[in-house]
């Protein structure tokens, strides 16, 4: 009897593409079902030339491997296995391990939060993906079905490949106020196979594919419902209300409500214990439909207003267009990948 089924289907799919190469396989020492720290039973990396030189990184642990335990019949464990691609110097004689911990800290990302990845979703990870390369300005990541690979079925259900692409800053604002699908398929010619280069710019320097970019934020607005913030709390007072925001993010929530409110779609700011949920609407309301969610009606001629105040400089300011509205920027006090205090603050 065969007591890792889902593994062998995960070998099955790569060997159209490798064949019986044998791949460089990080294992884990301890699994994670047995208290160990790392969520991925094991990555396999095989190293391609075509169409550029590049290590391709498969995970082993998003899925079901051994017996079947959810009860989704449909989907194996999470539903996908990561992939990557990463830029490799034809001289390099092994992968490099921070590439199988960016994948490791996605895996201990999901199986703690219980928030999983699909084709279009997008993450800051708050510094350059490549731990040890702070001169990189490749730090953000999206999400696309591994063109290669794409999705198999299993004895457990199916299984996408889901590959990671590495996103310089800009490209990832750019991503925010549009939408990952969009601009991974803007960005394709330039990215083949969406292989990851933490060493390259920004390719919206490309003056054509900026305007592309641009032209399709216009055309589109945002995609992202979304965005998970340290402060969006707020202070009610009869009719008077009072938004507090982190100045880290103001800019960011910013761009997004032009994104979403013109084009009659709402907001999230979600933190640990708020909700805050920006909508369209003919007239200003601010509601608190239940504790620790707010609920802010914004009218076509307030949103200037709002988003004029939502700058990264600690303040008050009060909306003239919406009275009893007042917007507060408090600081924020930085924090590295590990969650300790730098002791840098924005605002």
């Amino acid at each position: 009897m065969d007591e890792s089924p889902g593994w062998d289907a995960i070998d099955a799919a790569l060997r159209p593409l490798y064949g019986d190469v044998e791949p460089y396989h990080l294992g884990t020492v301890v699994k994670w079902a047995l208290g160990g720290p790392d969520p991925l039973d094991g990555i396999s990396v095989y190293a391609r030339t075509e169409p550029v030189p590049h290590w391709h990184f498969i995970s082993y642990g998003m899925s079901e491997l051994y017996s079947k335990e959810s009860g989704d019949p449909d989907e194996s464990g999470w539903g996908f296995e990561f992939t990557f691609r990463l830029a490799r110097d034809p001289a390099e004689g092994e992968p490099p391990v921070w590439a199988a911990n960016l994948l490791q800290n996605l895996g201990r990302y999901v199986f703690s939060s219980g928030n999983w990845f699909e084709p279009g979703h997008h993450m800051n990870v708050n510094g350059p993906i490549a731990a040890d390369r702070e001169d990189s300005d490749i730090r953000a990541v999206a999400f696309v079905t591994d063109p290669e690979l794409g999705e198999i079925g299993t004895p457990h259900g199916r299984v996408r490949f889901l590959q990671v692409v590495g996103l310089a800053s800009e490209e990832y604002e750019a991503v925010r106020q549009w939408d990952a699908t969009s601009f991974l398929r803007a960005v394709e010619p330039h990215l083949p196979l969406f292989v990851t280069d933490i060493d390259r710019r920004s390719l919206l320097a490309d003056p054509e594919l900026a305007r592309a970019v641009r032209d399709g934020i216009a055309r589109d607005g945002s995609s992202s419902g979304a965005l998970y913030v340290n402060t969006a709390h707020w202070e009610l007072d009869g009719a008077s209300a009072t938004l507090r925001i982190g100045a880290l993010q103001a800019e960011a929530i910013a761009q997004s409500l032009r994104g979403r409110l013109p084009f009659g779609r709402t907001l999230l700011l979600q933190t640990e214990d708020t909700r805050m949920v920006f909508q369209p609407a003919g007239a200003y309301a601010v509601v608190e439909p239940e504790d620790g969610r707010l609920d802010v009606s914004i009218p076509p001629d307030g949103l200037d207003d709002v988003v004029a105040a939502l700058r990264s400089v600690a303040g008050r300011t009060p909306i003239a267009s919406l009275p009893g509205l007042t917007v507060e920027i408090v600081p924020t006090r930085m924090r590295d990948r590990f969650g300790n205090e730098t002791g840098e603050v924005v605002g």
